[in-house]
C-alpha cells in the first residue's frame, strides 16, 4: 500500500513527524532560534538526536541562559542542493532545559556527542520537541501541476 505524498500552497511535500526526526538525525548541524535582549537571534549549533530531543553542548552564555529559563524556542535544519533545486528543511519547537550533571555523564558515555568549538565550562543543553513539521522540494515531475487544487 504506498501513501500519497501530501503538498501545501506552496507545492512542497509536507514531510510526517517520523520523517522529519529521520531527516534532523540524518545531520551534525542545526539553528537554534531564540530570545536574546528582546530579539530574535539565531546560532549555529552542532549536536545529536535522543529520541524525540535535540542535545548540544554550549557555555554559560545566552543560549544556556535561555535553557536555564526555559524558553520556547525553534530549532530548524535543513539539506539543500543549490544546483538542482531539491532539498528539505525541518523546524521543531519546544522549551530547552539545562541537563543534570549526572545525566549529562551518562549523555557523554552513550551519545556520540562533541562540541565543534573549545569550551571552558561546557554545559549540556536539550530541547524537547513539542511540534515538529518539515517541507521537501521534489524533482519538478513529482510536483503538483499549478492550476491543482494545492494553489492559492
Amino acid at each position: 500500500m504506498s501513501t500519497q505524498a501530501k503538498f501545501d500552497h506552496s507545492r512542497l511535500e509536507i514531510v510526517s513527524p517520523a520523517e522529519c526526526l529521520r531527516l534532523l538525525q540524518s545531520v551534525p548541524l542545526g539553528r537554534l532560534v531564540y530570545t536574546y535582549g528582546g530579539l530574535p537571534a539565531v546560532r549555529l549549533v552542532n549536536f545529536v538526536l535522543d529520541d524525540d530531543t535535540i542535545v548540544f553542548s554550549t557555555g554559560t552564555g545566552d543560549k544556556f541562559r535561555a535553557a536555564e529559563r526555559g524558553d520556547v524556542v525553534a530549532f530548524e535544519t535543513d539539506d539543500v542542493d543549490g544546483e538542482r533545486h531539491l532539498g528539505w528543511t525541518v523546524t521543531a519547537i519546544g522549551h530547552l532545559s539545562v541537563v543534570s550533571p549526572e545525566e549529562a555523564a551518562e549523555f557523554r558515555r552513550t551519545l556520540p556527542l562533541h562540541s565543534w568549538l573549545p569550551m571552558d565550562d561546557a554545559r549540556l543543553v536539550r530541547l524537547g520537541i513539542e511540534s515538529i513539521h518539515g517541507r521537501r522540494l521534489v524533482p519538478w515531475g513529482q510536483r503538483p501541476r499549478s492550476g491543482s487544487s494545492h494553489r492559492r
